[in-house]
């Protein structure tokens, strides 16, 4: 079966900012280690790395026009920091998969839903 893993960045720094610089040099070693990882399974097809959120523009249209806003959508709360496509057997196989992800970790999570044809 095919799954989404939709992985939110949660109360961990995001990269390239002064906070992710206080976060000790093992601590993201280990993240990115994990990540590389996880990159290199076969089952695992992710996505490139996301911008910042605050670089974001997010689109929705009114009478039939686009708008568009800075900045990302906040309907989650939270940012969503990327996502993959995973191959598993079952639920319980790509939740294992996802608990491996750093964020599920680190004061983010990672949301498992199944992939399906609309269509």
């Amino acid at each position: 079966m095919q799954f989404v893993l939709v992985i939110y960045h949660g109360t961990y720094p995001l990269p390239g900012t002064p906070e992710a610089e206080r976060v000790s040099e093992e601590v993201r070693t280990a993240a990115y280690t994990d990540f590389a990882a996880l990159s290199k399974m076969e089952n695992w097809s992710g996505a490139p790395p996301m911008g910042l959120p605050q670089d974001a523009t997010t689109v929705t249209v009114k009478d039939g026009s686009p708008v568009l806003t800075e900045g990302p959508w906040l309907g989650t709360g939270h940012a969503v920091g990327g996502f993959a496509v995973v191959e598993a057997e079952d639920l319980a196989a790509a939740v294992a998969i996802a608990a491996r992800v750093p964020q599920a970790r680190m004061g983010g999570a990672v949301e498992v839903r199944p992939s399906v044809k609309y269509y």
